[in-house]
C-alpha cells in the first residue's frame, strides 16, 4: 500500500534527479488504491466537518496534485529523451525505469518525430511539392486526364502505385477510382 510519504518522496526524487527514477511497476495501480482509499474514508464518514476528514480530504487533493507534478516532470524528460534518441541514435538511456504506458509514449514520440524529419529531408530534396503529393493505389483503369496545373497524366492501369497532386488525388478516390496508402 503506497503512503503519502512515498509519493512525496517519488515526486523529491524526479525533481532532484536529472534522469527518470524507478518507480515500482505497478505505480499507478498502486496510486489508485491509495486515492480510493482516501476517497472511500472521506464519503464513508456522516461528519464532514471533523478533523480527520478534513486532514483526510487536504491529503487526497495534496496526492493528487504531487501524482499530477510527477507525471508532468516524467513527460518533460520523456520528451527530452525523445530528442535525444532522434538525435544520437541511441534510445536505451533510461528506457528501463519508464512505466508500460511511458515505453508506448516514447516509442510513439520517437516515431512522430523521425516521421517529421523524412518529411523536411523529402521536401528539401524534392521542393514544396512534397507536402501535396499523395499516394494511391488505382482500383479502377483510368485514361488520360489534365491536372489542375494543365498537366497531362495517365493512363493508368487497375493495381498502379501512383504518387499524385492531393486535390487530384482527392478526386480519384472521392470518384472510386482509386484508394489512398
Amino acid at each position: 500500500m503506497m503512503r503519502y510519504e512515498d509519493l512525496y518522496e517519488f515526486l523529491r526524487k524526479e525533481k532532484n534527479g536529472e534522469n527518470l527514477q524507478k518507480l515500482p511497476i505497478d505505480f499507478v495501480k498502486l496510486f489508485s488504491e491509495f486515492i480510493h482509499e482516501h476517497k472511500r474514508a472521506i464519503t464513508q464518514s456522516g461528519d464532514f466537518f471533523s478533523d480527520n476528514i478534513v486532514r483526510e480530504k487536504k491529503q487526497y487533493e495534496n496526492s493528487m496534485t504531487l501524482f499530477k507534478e510527477l507525471m508532468l516532470r516524467r513527460k518533460k524528460k520523456i520528451l527530452n529523451l525523445v530528442f535525444i534518441a532522434n538525435e544520437t541514435g541511441l534510445m536505451k538511456k533510461d528506457f528501463d525505469d519508464m512505466l508500460a504506458f511511458e515505453k508506448e509514449l516514447f516509442e510513439r514520440l520517437l516515431f512522430s518525430v523521425q516521421e517529421t524529419d523524412k518529411l523536411v529531408a523529402s521536401i528539401l530534396i524534392n521542393g514544396s511539392a512534397a507536402l501535396q503529393d499523395t499516394s494511391l493505389i488505382i482500383t479502377d483503369d483510368v485514361d488520360y486526364f489534365v491536372d489542375m496545373n494543365g498537366k497531362s497524366l495517365g493512363p493508368f492501369k487497375k493495381g498502379d502505385s501512383v504518387t499524385l497532386d492531393k486535390q487530384v488525388a482527392e478526386i480519384l478516390v472521392s470518384g472510386q477510382k482509386a484508394i489512398t496508402l
